[in-house]
């Protein structure tokens, strides 16, 4: 257990568990007298595997099945928008929850941001709890407090901070990940390792065949390990006004355009290896990052089983998507490059014949 402090004072836990069941000691905590209303959100996917597991969990609390309601929407990105929000806040309307009522986030990246939306929104505020099923969410969007939706296909562009009361993270569930879920986690794993932890990078390359067959002890260590740097980040900039938190937007830039331009085909973790492949090629092509850096980066990361890009794909059409980037402001998009293996730093140079370079570059390899 980890737990994430804001000025020196506690704010909420991360529980690592080969189970739900630390669900149920939490709540006698949080909620010791019972009276609290819950409403699961969950994707139709996930809610087929692991709804019942905490309803169950959450019914033996509160012993009234009234006091327990689930909003299930459809799974995949295309349900990040505000629609979505819009038919929970009726749900919970409807159900008569007040502020002191709770939501619990079940389910990937886009739960725990559409979830932590309303969350933070609804009523001005309410609680909620984070249970990440995939490793994406695990290892990044699940802890940190920023939660958002889509506008149209722009990502995250409406959204709060909103700190969750717990983040339980049930190791098991990895086994249940499909090849290319398991490979878009490891997109922001790998981030964190590249901007953060020259150690931890060449422990994922020294071990890559535990974490490819899912070792519980391997697991284990490597959602440790990425928690433990977005931690210090979330802590030391908790609402990205100091710049280090920006940090964690490494490979996000041109990753975020490519997802935008192939319409969301391509998983969000996908696009933030392929993104993180290219900011480090413009590392080295600035002089930042040395050639046998550069190699080990591009070795390790090109073994990824990753989509590819079209032939043809109109690369001017994705460049021009960075311009509508949330890192962009009056003076210019803050690209973020590194100076090494573990070290990472804000560069306001980066052109888009930069971007567009690299890119040409990847896809004609």
């Amino acid at each position: 257990m980890m737990t994430i402090t804001q000025d020196g004072q506690p704010v909420y836990d991360i529980i690592l568990d080969d189970s739900f069941h630390a669900l149920s000691g939490f709540l006698r905590t949080y909620d010791p007298a019972c009276r609290k209303k819950y409403c699961i959100v969950s994707d139709s996917k996930v809610a087929s595997f692991y709804l019942d597991a905490i309803f169950s969990i959450m019914n033996k609390h509160t012993g009234n099945t009234d006091n327990i309601i689930t909003f299930v929407f459809p799974e995949g990105e295309k349900s990040k928008q505000l629609a979505t929000v819009e038919q929970l806040y009726r749900l919970l309307i409807g159900n008569n929850f007040h502020r002191s009522d709770c939501l619990i986030a079940l389910g990937g990246g886009v739960t725990g941001d559409l979830t932590g939306f309303a969350a933070a929104t609804f009523l001005r505020g309410i609680d909620f709890i984070q249970i990440p099923t995939s490793l994406l969410a695990a290892v990044d969007s699940s802890i940190g407090g920023k939660t958002g939706v889509d506008l149209d296909s722009y990502k995250n562009m409406v959204g709060a901070f909103h700190m969750p009361k717990l983040v339980l993270i049930n190791t098991s569930v990895m086994d249940t990940l499909d090849g290319r879920q398991f490979v878009s986690g490891m997109g922001e794993v790998v981030k964190s390792a590249l901007i953060k932890d020259a150690a931890f990078f060449q422990w994922l390359t020294g071990h890559r065949a535990e974490v490819e067959s899912r070792k519980p002890e391997a697991m284990i260590n490597m959602i440790e390990n990425s928690d433990l740097i977005k931690k210090n980040v979330v802590e030391a900039d908790p609402y990205e006004t100091k710049g280090e938190r920006a940090l964690l937007n490494f490979g996000h830039t041109i990753g975020h355009a490519l997802e935008k331009y192939m319409q969301f085909s391509f998983l969000h973790g996908e696009c933030v290896l392929i993104g993180s492949l290219l900011a480090a090629d413009i590392s080295r092509k600035k002089g930042f990052l040395s050639e046998e850096e550069w190699e080990k980066i591009r070795d390790y990361m090109e073994s990824f089983p990753l989509p590819d890009i079209p032939k043809d794909a109109d690369v001017d059409a994705i460049i021009s998507y960075t311009r509508n980037d949330k890192k962009a402001g009056a003076d210019g998009l803050k690209f973020i490059l590194l100076s090494g293996i573990g070290r990472a730093l804000i560069s306001r140079e980066v052109t888009e014949e930069d971007m567009k370079e690299s890119l040409e570059a990847y896809i004609k390899r």
